[in-house]
Parts: structure tokens; sequence; C-alpha cells
């Protein structure tokens, strides 16, 4: 039987998957003394400077970049270094949970920058997704979702800025995807330096103990290089709107990963707002297949 996933379906799935479970990483790296800023700093460099030398035709973008190309490198960058430091340093589930508030913000951004309407099966699948997300997130004992520290506002503004990137990434058709790769990968270097002198970790204690991490921070930075092409690449040729629900689906590993690298347990609701979302995500993928995006 033909699967329901495209192309791009498929690598915003991939996308998904790795975030899911890329907290861990970066908590080995706190662990080890290389907090947020300079994990994302050398994790997120690895990948420029990998993407600068492999692509220097495309890479040019840099010299002379659009001004909407350039918000959209400092909305993405802002948005990755706010979750990862938002995910160091407060309750992971309530930062998920104002996170994943960026379906409510994705379709009056699309509406407003790309004039893309959302129908009301869309709206349907949409609504199907974000109850599944909140099903999964929702802790009684956290109480109502506003931001009450640091951590809870960088995991809201991520997820505005997550929001605001992903519709701008969509809007700059004439780029490649290479081209917005990279601009995004310089957001997130220049956001975490612009950052870096509220680092307590000393430069040349950083540069150390990154160098004993090495394995960990050049497997770490070759991944975000190749999932940061394969999410431009899905999210350049599916609607904003659609993506957004697809996304969702890292909330899905995230609970397993959860389950096996933390050992927390997956509760009834956890499968219950998973099946949601999984649900939502294939009836978005064919969608987006039948609909030739």
């Amino acid at each position: 039987m033909k699967s329901p996933f495209s192309l791009p379906t498929i690598a915003l799935l991939a996308g998904a998957s790795f975030w899911g479970i890329v907290w861990h990483p970066f908590r080995v790296l706190a662990q080890a003394g290389v907090d947020g800023l300079w994990a994302t700093f050398f994790t997120y460099g690895l990948a420029l400077v990998l993407g600068v030398a492999l692509f220097r035709r495309q890479a040019r973008v840099l010299l002379r970049i659009p001004p909407a190309a350039l918000l959209m490198g400092l909305a993405v960058g802002w948005s990755n270094l706010g979750y990862v430091l938002g995910v160091l340093e407060g309750e992971v589930m309530r930062v998920l949970l104002l996170f994943y508030l960026a379906p409510l913000w994705t379709p009056p951004l699309a509406r407003f920058i790309l004039d893309e309407r959302l129908d009301r099966a869309g709206l349907a699948v949409m609504a199907l997704a974000f109850a599944g997300a909140m099903i999964m997130l929702w802790r009684p004992e956290l109480g109502f979702p506003w931001p009450r520290a640091r951590a809870e506002w960088l995991g809201l503004a991520s997820g505005l800025l997550f929001a605001l990137g992903n519709v701008l990434v969509r809007k700059l058709q004439d780029m490649t995807t290479v081209a917005k790769s990279i601009v995004i990968w310089a957001g997130v270097v220049v956001a975490a330096l612009l950052h870096m002198p509220a680092s307590k970790v000393p430069a040349d204690v950083a540069w150390g103990l990154a160098w004993d991490q090495g394995l960990l921070v050049g497997v770490v930075g070759l991944s975000i290089f190749a999932m940061g092409l394969a999410l431009q690449y899905g999210l350049t040729r599916i609607p904003a709107n659609r993506a957004i629900v697809i996304l969702l689906f890292e909330l899905v590993v995230a609970a397993v990963a959860a389950h096996y690298l933390a050992g927390e347990q997956m509760r009834l609701q956890d499968w219950i707002g998973g099946a949601f979302i999984a649900a939502a995500t294939v009836v978005t993928g064919w969608r987006t297949r039948r609909g030739g995006e």
C-alpha cells in the first residue's frame, strides 16, 4: 500500500524525532560542565562550519542577507537557544507545555505573512493535534500554563519565535534549503554569542571541557547539520499550518525517550495524547501528498 507520507513529511518527522531526543545529550554536556550557552555555541557552530565549508556558494547569502532571511535566522536562532536553556534550567514538562503553544501562534502568523488560510479540515486536524499535545503535557500540579520563572518565559518565547521562523521559512521560496539552514545555524551562533557574558563558565574552561566531550559534541553537531537540512526541506514544501501539526510528533518521541533514558513512566494520558498526535500526523501527511505540496 502506498505510504501516506511524502518526502517533505518524512523530513519533518525526522527533524521532530531528533528534537524529541536531543535534550538528553544536552543534559549530558551540562552535567560535564558545558552549560547550555556553550553547548549551543559548539554544536551549532560545528553545523555552521560544515555548511560553509561544503556549500560555499550558498553560504554567500550571509554576505548580503535579505531582511526576511535575517529575521528568520534570528527568530529560529533565539528559539533554539531559548529551548535548550529552558529545558536545562526549568521543569522540562512545564517548559514544553509553554513551548508547544506554538500551534496557537502559527495560524495568525501564516494568515498575515503568507495569506495562508486554514480550511475546516485543516482546523480540525490542528485541533486534534493540539488537544493531543495538551493531554500529554497537562500536569494538574503545575497549574495554569502561565510563565512563573525565567525558564518558563524562555519556553513561551521560544514557541512564538519557532512559529514565526517556520512561517518565514515558507515565505522565502526563492532561497535554497541549504541557504536557509546556513542562515539559521548562523542565527543560533549569534544568539549564543550575544548571551555568552551570562555564562558562568570561562571560555578557556569551556573549550577544554568541549574537547573532552568532543565525540558527543561532534555527534550532536553533525545531527544538527543533517536534521537542519531536513527540516528546511520539509518546511519549504509544506504549508505552515500543516507543518506545525507534523512537528508536534516530537512530543511522542520525547515521551518515549524520557521513559527509556530518564526512567520516567508513560501514563495513560501520554498514550492517548500520543495517539491523537499520531493520527493528526497521518491525516496531515495524507492531505499533503494528495495536495501535491
